[in-house]
């Protein structure tokens, strides 16, 4: 099998693509995206990219950047903007919490426009918070934020909330007192934006900014 989903996560058969890419956080940059695919001369048939999540929220093409999750060459996991999103819509969340975090382009929707963003989200409320690929000499894992233990494993339970919101990893790396997190040979994340990306143990956290004008950082993982 090319995919396995268990639980919250995806485990990706990576020799089945041409090259593999990891994307950070978008935050409604579609175009932006687009530009750097073309600078990349990314191959829709063959080639994969994975969204660290964080879709929408902040820029100016959110549903565009939501529906890339119907394209086959597209993967994302769920980021804490699309759990706000999803929460205030169908689970009587704080939408006040969403729209103080950008998400005040719903507000600004037409019909239509917001009748595809309710189903294009209610569609990333599936999305795996944990996504594995193996390349057959690497095992690489892509979450938005943490993965919250210190081994991993396929399947494990971990505290989800940690997976999308959690920044005490990065910050404890300031203090020198973070290290590797055993089971894989790389952990990418997003969520915690920096002008340039950061590589800590075998951690990397590729948000560069895009939505704050730093660019968007893209990582090929094969």
């Amino acid at each position: 099998m090319s995919e396995i989903r268990n639980g919250n996560y995806l485990k990706i058969n990576g020799d089945q693509y041409q090259r593999i890419f990891v994307v950070g956080d978008l935050h409604g940059c579609y175009q932006l995206l687009m530009d750097r695919l073309q600078c990349i001369d990314f191959d829709y048939e063959n080639d994969l990219l994975i969204s660290v999540g964080d879709l929408i929220d902040r820029g100016d093409r959110n549903v565009e950047c939501l529906d890339l999750i119907t394209q086959r060459w597209f993967r994302a996991v769920r980021g804490n903007h699309e759990q706000m999103a999803i929460d205030a819509l169908f689970h009587n969340g704080d939408s006040d919490l969403w729209f103080y975090n950008g998400g005040q382009w719903f507000l600004h929707l037409d019909y239509e426009q917001e009748v595809l963003a309710k189903a294009l989200l209610a569609t990333a409320e599936q999305l795996p918070l944990i996504i594995e690929v193996n390349t057959g000499y690497k095992k690489i894992i892509i979450a938005h934020a943490d993965y919250p233990d210190n081994k991993y494993e396929f399947g494990k339970e971990v505290d989800w909330q940690s997976v999308t919101w959690s920044r005490d990893r990065v910050y404890d790396s300031g203090d020198g007192i973070s290290g590797e997190i055993t089971g894989a040979d790389l952990f990418i994340f997003g969520h915690t934006p920096a002008p340039t990306t950061k590589q800590i143990w075998n951690q990397c956290y590729i948000d560069t900014g895009a939505v704050f004008g730093y660019g968007l950082h893209v990582e090929q993982i094969k």
